[in-house]
């Protein structure tokens, strides 16, 4: 059999695996092509919007790229491949290998008995579990049996995405100075029953109070917290700036609107919070003083298009806030905690308070008004409070 028709009938055979379901994996090896870095190609099956697709990883020699084509697509790319310089091929199915090598075509017994997950998200253990979980049910994630609802998926992974963080967070706080938890603007109270949930998980029972403005989900976060038996668990009516958040150990603020923000971080550096975390939405206090000076400076080119202007209030105000935290003694981080495939409010800052940073530091404050003067920021809120 010469090397073309045991090339096709490799293909054949993944096309066969593909339709019938016992298509597990496909790799291409000993390469000898034009492109001296490129070393192999995987191929996996994924499922992306409810559509299965094959996913390449092409593996490269410093670098991974990942591409994802339809069925016949890829069959198209795979005999392609081996035309530009692949010369070996082991197709993994639940009923056989197919091994192609040195010109010969092998059948094996299968290294698979079961196919693998299609998902596109690979399956991992979660820190919250749909299983048992009563005010997921209530919360509508999932449905009486612990199955995430369609609709919800997004939301289930920034459930997690944001208990993986603080969990990583509150390693550093010794457990027995871990107190109260504060969420502002808590809402429907997803991430506050998360938080809680897993912290009873492992062992801690501090007091996890959610602020929330709107009495009708207070209401509501009340009666389910009782439902689920979560004792230390409570939501309060009322507006981030109006609430006592005296002796909170950790301050979480979720969105909040505008100066909103602000308002949380000034609740959490009062309090001597040993963590404040937030994750900011809208920034219309500083833009405003942005649009209002339009300092001439190197960046005048780029604040004629409002877009820009957006998008760099955006930044200036949370690196201002992260200047404030660290004058006031807090180490900082500034990250995307979410894709913006999820979520355009996808930027938290962390602020952790560190004995060893030096509080009111002046070189810190001559750099806070040296960013104002530069974007001509007159006033902005944070700072108007804590009185800098």
């Amino acid at each position: 059999m010469t090397p073309t028709s045991n090339i096709e009938n490799l293909l054949s055979a993944l096309e066969e695996s593909l339709g019938d379901g016992s298509f597990v994996k496909l790799s291409l090896a000993n390469y000898q092509g034009a492109d001296a870095s490129l070393k192999s190609i995987h191929v996996r099956k994924i499922l992306i919007k409810r559509e299965e697709k094959l996913s390449f990883t092409y593996r490269y020699q410093t670098r991974d790229i990942v591409k994802n084509h339809a069925f016949d697509q890829s069959i198209i790319l795979i005999r392609d491949a081996f035309t530009d310089g692949f010369h070996a091929a082991t197709l993994f199915t639940t009923a056989f290998d197919l091994v192609l090598e040195n010109r010969s075509l092998k059948k094996k017994a299968p290294s698979h008995t079961a196919p693998v997950s299609s998902s596109h998200d690979r399956d991992k253990k979660r820190l919250i579990g749909t299983q048992n979980k009563a005010y997921l049910h209530a919360l509508n994630i999932t449905d009486g049996k612990g199955e995430v609802y369609k609709n919800a998926q997004d939301k289930y992974r920034q459930i997690n995405k944001y208990v993986e963080i603080l969990s990583g967070l509150i390693q550093g706080i010794a457990p027995d100075r871990l107190k109260k938890i504060v969420d502002m603007g808590s809402g429907k109270g997803y991430l506050t029953f998360a938080l809680y949930d897993y912290l009873s998980e492992i062992g801690l029972r501090p007091d996890v109070i959610g602020v929330e403005y709107r009495a009708d989900l207070v209401a509501l976060c009340n009666r389910v917290a009782a439902e689920a038996g979560f004792h230390s668990l409570h939501f309060a009516q009322g507006s981030i700036a109006g609430y006592d958040c005296a002796d909170a150990n950790i301050l979480i603020a979720l969105h909040a609107c505008d100066t909103a923000t602000d308002d949380a971080i000034y609740k959490g550096i009062t309090a001597g919070a040993e963590l404040i975390v937030v994750a900011p939405c809208c920034h219309k206090q500083i833009r405003r003083e942005i649009e209002k000076s339009r300092a001439d400076n190197d960046l005048a080119f780029l604040m004629k298009h409002g877009i820009f202007v957006e998008r760099q209030a955006e930044m200036v105000t949370d690196a201002l806030r992260a200047l404030v935290l660290e004058y006031f003694g807090y180490s900082t981080k500034v990250f995307e905690f979410v894709s913006d495939a999820h979520t355009p409010k996808n930027v938290l800052i962390v602020g952790a308070r560190n004995k060893k940073l030096p509080a009111s530091d002046p070189a810190i404050l001559e750099r806070i008004k040296a960013a104002k003067a530069y974007f001509g920021i007159e006033t902005h809120h944070l700072e108007k409070m804590l009185g800098l």
